[in-house]
């Protein structure tokens, strides 16, 4: 066993001395050590209840005849980060995660690991640290919050941010603000739509390293508890059968994920976190691939923000393993992968009889488009790729021509948004928001729900080198790339010039004519912001484009 490391032998018997004081008998010391990764907080609303779920792993690990060892990792809430400068801290914690995971279970070499997040930047995190570290691994979420409801219908998180822009413009009044706000989030569990927690989580289900119903099944139900014990007796199963997470995760289940995002309708924010995920495993993803699975996989789910279902909802309908026999019968998943059951893909979806229990939610007979949720564009203002959730576009934005509003910042552009300045047809830019240049790609959930709560959701596109929150719909265009503080072409964009946006054929542009831009390249001098966290200064330097993830770059190539 891996633990014997600190715990068997002649010499080791200071450290037993240490677990003698931890309460452990000579039993329990005996047996495999299993870490348990809590992001339990009182700050989040996803991870108020994990203390509960790691309760639940620790039990059906020692039914397994393990013995558990828990320790923490932080966890940012973005919904409470948006909108001001935390959430330049965001992405920035997901390095921070994996590599303190990476620290723990390091410095105390435990025989095996159960990772319980539940939000944005705490799965992928997790994720990273578990194939780097290959050791026998399961992943079980706290699961998705259920959806709100006011007394005109379901609503979620998305719709609050949302209805900053109805109330500024005067479409509701303060009263139903109120009951929207008090009523939106009822309580524990990831934000209920498909946004980039349940999109992540979704997709670890996906991939193989949860297990089946780790996406869907909602915060507050009994069968989380249960699925978090099963969780910790499948660790167990993993460790005697030496089944780890690179085992796992290979070619064949990176393009089973991709194809699921893009069947689900996913988080743009997936294209930069599946990526990063991957890389520890030395298993490339890169955006030709995003577009290409694209392509051919069908849009079968149409959650909030697209739509108006919810994680609960997509449960009810079958949750994962309906929407991966759908596309199995297509020929589109490979089901000889393992995963975390110890059995491959198609044994867990011959073990489950999955299957769609409501066409409404999962159009497996009539999908939503023929090609998935997300596009990959490139052209002359993205030579490196940029990345919209085309799955939450109005048609009658998926080619749009307009003239560049330009900001150099998001609190820029929402004061322009909400001040009534962007009119039907503009092209809102805002740059310096990349990894680098923000530092730490900002999420642009204020500006674009200022955008559809203004009424400008089918006129206006927004476009830049930041990020979107997973609720974040319409015509948004991010991660461009190379970003403004690269010099990349957003950052030669002035006011008034042109832009043309063109999804179906992958196209995004700045009509502008090329002396101009020589003009313009040679008296450029990049924006240059005084970041006072020492934090923030080292991430900026480190950071790689978006278009490779935002991964810390080699150390033998800096």
């Amino acid at each position: 066993m891996r633990s014997s490391l600190f715990k068997s032998g002649l010499e080791k018997a200071p450290h037993r001395s240490l677990l003698y004081a931890l309460g452990l008998t000579k039993e329990e010391m005996r047996r495999p050590l299993i870490g348990v990764v809590n992001s339990a907080n009182e700050v989040v609303p996803g991870h108020i209840h994990l203390n509960t779920i790691a309760e639940a792993v620790k039990a059906g690990i020692r039914l397994a005849g393990g013995t558990p060892m828990t320790f923490p990792v932080i966890g940012v809430c973005d919904g409470l980060a948006m909108n001001h400068a935390g959430m330049h801290f965001s992405l920035v914690s997901r390095e921070i995660i994996a590599d303190s995971i990476e620290i723990m279970a390091s410095a105390h070499p435990f025989d095996a690991l159960v990772c319980i997040p539940n939000c944005d930047k705490v799965v992928p995190g997790m994720l990273m640290a578990m194939l780097r570290l290959n050791i026998p691994a399961v992943i079980v979420s706290g699961g998705p919050m259920l959806a709100g409801t006011t007394s005109e219908g379901s609503f979620d998180l998305i719709d609050v941010f949302e209805a900053v822009g109805k109330f500024k413009r005067g479409a509701i009044d303060e009263e139903q603000l109120e009951e929207l706000e008090e009523n939106a989030c009822p309580g524990c569990g990831s934000c209920s739509g498909m946004f980039t927690a349940n999109s992540m989580n979704c997709l670890s289900e996906s991939v193989g390293l949860g297990l089946p119903g780790n996406g869907t099944i909602p915060a507050v139900s009994a069968k989380r508890v249960r699925l978090a014990k099963t969780a910790g007796m499948r660790v167990m199963d993993l460790l005697e059968k030496n089944i780890r997470p690179r085992d796992i995760v290979t070619a064949k289940s990176i393009e089973n994920a991709v194809t699921m995002d893009m069947a689900l309708g996913c988080s743009t924010n997936t294209v930069l976190h599946l990526p990063a995920v991957f890389a520890e495993a030395g298993l490339p993803l890169t955006l030709d691939i995003f577009d290409a699975v694209s392509r051919k996989t069908p849009n079968l789910c149409k959650l909030s923000p697209a739509g108006k279902h919810y994680l609960d909802d997509l449960e009810r309908a079958g949750g994962i393993p309906a929407v991966m026999s759908e596309l199995a019968k297509r020929g589109l998943l490979h089901l000889d992968v393992m995963t975390a059951t110890g059995k491959t893909l198609g044994e867990n979806l011959a073990d489950l009889k999955a299957r769609v229990k409501n066409f409404d939610v999962i159009r497996a007979r009539e999908p939503y488009a023929n090609e998935g949720g997300i596009a990959i564009l490139r052209g002359s203002l993205a030579p490196d790729g940029a990345v919209v959730k085309q799955s939450a576009v109005a048609p009658s934005m998926m080619r749009h021509t307009g003239p560049a509003r330009v900001f150099d910042s998001e609190e820029a552009a929402n004061k322009a948004i909400l001040g009534g300045e962007i009119q039907a047809g503009d092209v809102v830019v805002i740059r310096y928001e990349g990894p680098q240049g923000g530092p730490g790609m900002r999420e642009m959930l204020s500006p674009t729900s200022n955008i559809m709560g203004m009424g400008l959701g089918e006129t206006v596109a927004l476009i830049t080198d930041g990020r979107f929150s997973g609720g974040t719909r319409g015509a948004a265009i991010g991660h461009v790339s190379p970003e403004a503080a690269e010099g990349g072409p957003i950052a030669l964009i002035r006011d008034g010039d042109t832009i043309e946006v063109d999804i179906p054929a992958r196209k995004l542009d700045m009509r502008v004519d090329a002396k101009e831009l020589e003009t313009r390249r040679a008296a450029f001098v990049p924006q240059k912001k005084e970041i006072a966290s020492p934090l923030l200064r080292r991430y900026a330097s480190l950071v790689k484009s978006a278009a490779q993830g935002a991964v810390y770059k080699d150390p033998a190539a800096r």
